[in-house]
């Protein structure tokens, strides 16, 4: 069965988010930290590391999971973060 990810990445100071959406985690995550695309919002604002990630068997859970996320306000996009990573570490390489 195929998997599909929605993650959170941001900076180093945990003041910018990005919420996004994939079937291959590690290499989208790669494309973001080698800056693939110059002009991208994940590189202008330097969001590279990953802190949240949840795994999804279907892409429309996925999708809905994602539009519900970026649409809530950034208290509590922080504290669903600190459900599973309450120090913001960047979990890249557990991924």
């Amino acid at each position: 069965m195929k998997s599909y990810y929605v993650y959170i990445l941001t900076n180093y100071k945990s003041s910018v988010f990005y919420i996004g959406i994939t079937n291959d985690l590690k290499r989208r995550i790669w494309e973001h930290k080698n800056k693939l695309n110059i002009n991208s919002f994940t590189t202008k604002y330097r969001l590279y590391k990953l802190v949240w990630y949840e795994e999804f068997g279907n892409p429309e859970d996925a999708i809905r999971v994602e539009k519900k996320i970026k649409g809530w306000k950034r208290e509590k996009k922080i504290c669903l973060i600190r459900t599973k990573n309450a120090k913001f570490v960047d979990l890249y390489t557990l991924c």
